[in-house]
């Protein structure tokens, strides 16, 4: 595990940003490949946007991507992309309920437009409240339109926010920097916490113990015309397993949580 880390915590920090703002079409006709990709089982619709050293990793672990879930076709019943102009990176999140699998992803993308990394939680069977069914029920009753001109968060405000949140386990005060709103909703893999009310909350189960390990080598993908801050980690305080949390704000507050975890094929547990 250790050896792991090292190598991984090394990718992730090899990953500078860009200079320059990105070109969104050249971020989504690669996230529309990968997507493709997926359907198809292959990543020949990929072939023509990939650099030459790009990497694939999947649930933290650096493998070959012939032996990740990109070569098992799907049939997707949702898909959902968000773009990150400063990162020059994409996040989408998908759904097979046939599969079955909820599979979270970000790609990045060289200084020439390249793709040179898809990092992948693909979350199946034995992952944390895993019901790919419900989770498409539930998606399917949200609205996560782009925020009109004028009333977007900025960017670091967006991923302070998603920070504050993924510190709630380490850090005694961390949720009082969490900006909650009502509404909120929290799709944790498919345990839903919307009752479609006004009141609707993301608190109820938040950590009361912030004395846990803590949640390690994030990665983001920001989408400030979304509210969206993507963060991909490892869980420590769950048998080390790989994260997804992504974050939507609307005017400063908390509208939406998601996440996906993975605990290494095993059944997850606390």
């Amino acid at each position: 595990m250790k050896t792991f880390l090292l190598g991984f915590c090394a990718l992730v920090a090899a990953t500078p940003l860009p200079a320059v703002e990105c070109d969104r079409a050249v971020l989504l006709k690669a996230a529309d490949a990968y997507v493709a990709s997926q359907t198809a089982g292959s990543i020949e619709p990929l072939q023509s946007v990939l650099a030459g050293n790009w990497t694939y990793t999947e649930n933290n672990k650096v493998i070959s991507h012939t032996k990740g879930v990109i070569h098992k076709p799907l049939k997707l019943d949702h898909r959902r992309t968000n773009t990150d102009l400063v990162a020059c990176a994409t996040y989408t999140e998908l759904i097979s309920a046939s599969g079955p699998y909820t599979i979270a992803t970000q790609i990045r993308h060289d200084a020439a437009g390249k793709v040179n990394s898809i990092d992948t939680i693909a979350a199946t069977t034995n992952s944390w409240l895993f019901n790919a069914t419900k989770t498409l029920e539930y998606v399917k009753q949200e609205k996560w339109d782009v925020i009109p001109e004028g009333m977007r968060d900025k960017r670091e405000v967006i991923q302070a926010a998603g920070d504050a949140y993924m510190s709630m386990w380490d850090d005694a005060h961390a949720h009082e920097r969490v900006p909650w709103g009502t509404p909120c909703t929290r799709l944790e893999g498919s345990a839903y916490t919307g009752k479609g009310r006004p009141d609707d909350s993301c608190q109820p189960g938040i950590p009361s113990n912030h004395s846990q390990a803590p949640n390690t080598h994030r990665r983001y993908v920001i989408d400030v015309e979304m509210g969206s801050v993507s963060i991909f980690c490892v869980w420590e305080h769950m048998m080390m397993a790989a994260d997804s949390h992504e974050f939507r704000l609307e005017n400063g507050k908390l509208r939406y949580v998601h996440t996906m975890t993975e605990c290494g094929g095993k059944p997850c547990k606390l």
